[in-house]
């Protein structure tokens, strides 16, 4: 078995108004279609996040490992026929948008395209991530690069590559998590 790479995920939103009165309906058309999408090639995993308010948009979160996991997805039968049977339920064609790895780092892909946490809570959670990973990776790997007679500077490059690493793929999605209710208030109901 290999483990999906996470520098190759795709993480696509798309936004679409439901006809009025046909919202349960199309709920299950999109649960439907998750349950589709597990047996294409690729799949990491769907979530359907309800509009907010009402006359607002749902919006659906897809996961695939790659790029052309998805293009594959796009191109498909399955794909076609479930869309066809949501354009009875829906008002329009759906709007989509993708995520890159930054943006998942502060927000995640299940918080809508229109909302964005202030810079001031962004600051705080990143100092909440990378104030005790670089204090450990400091402390951890700077004696060891300085027995091996590297120049400070060199010292330095290589331990933030380490905290970049494990912030973006390991403490960046955790705290993204454990902080949405802080970053995003509301974003998770």
């Amino acid at each position: 078995m290999t483990v999906p790479d996470p520098s190759t995920a795709v993480t696509r939103i798309a936004r679409r108004m439901a006809k009025p009165g046909h919202e349960r309906q199309y709920e299950q058309l999109v649960r439907e279609m998750f349950a589709v999408m597990k047996k294409h090639r690729g799949f990491r995993g769907g979530e359907l996040i309800p509009p907010a308010n009402p006359g607002e948009p749902y919006q659906v979160v897809v996961n695939y490992a790659t790029e052309a996991d998805l293009t594959a997805w796009d191109n498909s039968a399955d794909r076609n026929h479930i869309l066809g049977r949501m354009r009875e339920h829906a008002e329009s064609e759906p709007e989509h948008r993708r995520l890159d790895v930054l943006e998942e780092w502060f927000v995640g892909p299940s918080v809508p395209a229109s909302v964005h946490p202030p810079r001031w809570k962004t600051a705080v959670v990143t100092w909440m991530g990378i104030w005790p990973l670089a204090s450990i990776v400091i402390w951890l790997l700077t004696p060891v690069w300085e027995r091996m007679g590297l120049p400070f500077l060199l010292i330095t490059a290589i331990n933030v590559v380490f905290i970049v690493v494990f912030m973006t793929f390991l403490v960046a999605p955790l705290l993204t998590r454990l902080m949405k209710w802080f970053l995003v208030p509301g974003a998770g109901k």
